[in-house]
């Protein structure tokens, strides 16, 4: 039986295993992803007995808008509707701001959170600035 939480319960090397898992390169730096988690405005988690199997995170302005950075499940568990239960966690958390917005990284996901509910912005364009060699 999965179990969901709001608490940020996890540690460094569970949220590193998870990530690495789906070959997210942010979990090859654990101590900075557990801060980043950790400083996150929302972190809805989910858990397999002490196995942590899959995560949403979100940052907002406390007001208008919630940005949800990411959804990941750990393969071994994907196709179980985790990640679906995670996003409307998420949405029930954010109903009363007036944006929630993402920017999944791979386009073939677009499917998975239109059938959530979200919309593709008419006329947006997805933008990034990568400083991976900033390791520290």
């Amino acid at each position: 039986m999965i179990i969901y939480t709001e608490e940020k319960i996890f540690t460094k090397e569970q949220v590193r295993e998870l990530f690495l898992s789906v070959d997210w390169i942010s979990g090859e730096y654990p101590e900075r992803l557990y801060k980043a988690l950790m400083n996150s405005s929302t972190v809805y988690s989910a858990w397999d007995g002490k196995k942590l199997v899959g995560l949403v995170r979100t940052l907002d302005d406390n007001e208008l808008v919630a940005f949800l950075h990411y959804a990941l499940v750990h393969p071994d568990y994907q196709g179980q509707g985790i990640a679906g239960i995670l996003i409307e966690k998420m949405k029930e958390k954010y109903k009363d701001y007036l944006y929630i917005e993402l920017m999944p990284e791979e386009s073939k996901n677009a499917a998975f959170y239109e059938n959530h509910g979200f919309q593709i912005m008419e006329d947006g364009v997805a933008m990034q600035l990568c400083n991976f060699s900033n390791k520290h």
